[in-house]
């Protein structure tokens, strides 16, 4: 099994389609068309079935797809971490994040790490921490910041607690005070108001929704369905008030109102997490020091 069949196995895997995947890998189609040949001939099994134009994967294809994509992105970090040996003056980190954290927690490290090593590209993906998980195991990013608990606990990570973050609520200063006005607000005052919802996937809408429920009532949605900038920019119109971490809360101005949860209050636990299987590369590993000394 040659590395260049995997790579041209994936690109027809991803495409459907011969003559496009060899565009796609600057290769002649027949050329293509016979590394595929020769590599079912290697694993003693079709990997696609060609109907009249139609390509799908056979059952051996469905389980080879994921490992080769995990081959391919592990030969991508080996031949950048080689880059990277000439004092991190080049390089890649590939780093993913929840959109909280993307506005609360990263902007300040991500400036210091940007300012220390001007050289290295940093490349960041938004996604809830099941898309980050699923991303991390197939070798797509080094590191990701994802709430505990994981949705699936995989072996083959190793996650690091970070910070415990407090949750608050947030409500546009032209509409009444959630609660009644006091200086906290409990789970049960949000029975009867108007909330504004992340979409489904999201950990905190998964969170706010539980904590709702644990009190005997469902959440009243307003508006569900947005990432963190949409949610906020809604409860600044007044459509309605919504659960978000205290370090988003701090850092979107004035035009919100943020009024902290009586305790015991609500909280998430934020992790660093890594592949246990493969080291991450050295740039990578330089910004979860960082991380973790912030």
């Amino acid at each position: 099994m040659h590395f260049q069949q995997l790579q041209y196995f994936v690109a027809v895997a991803e495409t459907r389609h011969f003559t496009r995947a060899a565009e796609r890998v600057h290769v002649a189609q027949p050329s293509l068309s016979q590394q595929i040949k020769a590599l079912e001939r290697e694993l003693g099994a079709d990997l696609f079935r060609r109907a009249r134009g139609n390509i799908t994967l056979t059952d051996a294809g469905e389980a080879l797809l994921p490992l080769a994509r995990r081959i391919l992105a592990d030969a991508d970090t080996a031949r950048h971490e080689v880059q990277e040996l000439a004092q991190l003056r080049r390089g890649r980190v590939r780093l993913g994040a929840t959109p909280s954290l993307c506005t609360g927690l990263l902007p300040d490290v991500l400036r210091a790490f940007h300012d220390r090593y001007p050289g290295i590209r940093l490349l960041v993906q938004e996604s809830g921490s099941h898309d980050l998980v699923r991303e991390l195991a197939r070798g797509a990013l080094d590191l990701a910041l994802v709430v505990l608990p994981l949705p699936s606990p995989s072996p083959a990570l190793t996650t690091v607690e970070l910070l415990r973050e407090d949750l608050v609520v947030v409500s546009s200063p032209e509409a009444p005070a959630p609660g009644g006005g006091g200086r906290t607000v409990r789970i049960a005052d949000l029975e009867g108001e108007r909330l504004v919802m992340f979409r489904h996937g999201y950990d905190l809408r998964d969170l706010t929704v539980a904590a709702c429920r644990a009190e005997g009532f469902e959440p009243d949605l307003a508006v569900e369905g947005g990432e963190m900038d949409a949610v906020l920019g809604f409860v600044r119109a007044g459509l309605g008030v919504a659960v978000v971490p205290r370090m988003v809360a701090t850092r979107s101005g004035r035009r919100l109102r943020v009024t902290p949860l009586a305790r015991p209050g609500l909280h998430r636990t934020i992790a660093l997490a890594h592949r246990s299987d493969v080291a991450p590369p050295r740039a990578a590993r330089e910004l979860q020091r960082m991380l973790l000394e912030r």
